[in-house]
């Protein structure tokens, strides 16, 4: 196997949404994804003020050399995976800069003041243009309707790792995703995270998004 390399040392990732997404789950995945490759791995996350619906923020920080704070300096991510749009917005201002780089989730989560009719939602199109302007790539999908039509709403979180694979920031090999799920999964479960991971890939891969 040849040398892995970082484009960044650190690489600075966040991945970001709200409580019950899952968002949790996937940083653990992909930190355990670059562990195996040998990287030093550093999780820091953050919760919102309520566990489902809350705002929750985990910061990676990988290095091929040594092991770094579990806080991002503002202004320093290089990545931010999101699955939540709006979210993504909170995040990159205060830590993105002119080349950050996005992939998000366009599904909103609704909070309740939305729900009830006390504030607005951005529109899809004001949330692109906005996180367009603020970054020097970004990626959109429905990973939410991807995931259901799968068969577990959950598995989003599942298609962002991909995703984020897909675009080649960071080394994360299909086998090692393999790896990874099935010391957790098997049968049909573990077959719906690699499609999962698998439309992920694909769909940043094919510039389908």
């Amino acid at each position: 196997m040849p040398e892995l390399t970082l484009k960044h040392d650190p690489y600075n990732l966040i991945i970001t949404g709200v409580g019950g997404q899952g968002n949790v789950m996937t940083s653990r995945a992909v930190g355990n994804m670059l562990s195996l490759l040998g990287f030093h791995v550093t999780i820091g996350e953050t919760f919102g003020a309520s566990q489902r619906g809350g705002s929750v923020m985990s910061h990676v920080r990988i290095s091929k050399d040594s092991s770094w704070s579990p806080q991002i300096p503002s202004g320093h991510a290089h990545m931010v995976v999101s699955m939540e749009p709006s979210e993504t917005i909170r995040v990159l201002k205060d830590f993105g800069n002119r080349d950050v780089k996005v992939i998000t989730n366009t599904r909103p989560f609704y909070p309740v003041g939305v729900i009830s009719g006390q504030i607005s939602y951005p529109s899809d199109d004001d949330i692109r243009t906005w996180i367009s302007e603020l970054t020097s790539k970004a990626w959109f999908l429905n990973a939410t309707e991807k995931a259901v039509a799968i068969g577990d709403p959950i598995l989003g979180n599942v298609i962002m790792a991909g995703a984020l694979a897909g675009t080649g920031e960071l080394p994360l090999d299909r086998e090692v995703f393999h790896t990874i799920m099935a010391s957790r999964f098997s049968g049909d479960i573990l077959q719906k995270n690699l499609d999962a991971y698998a439309f992920g890939v694909e769909s940043v891969l094919s510039r389908k998004i």
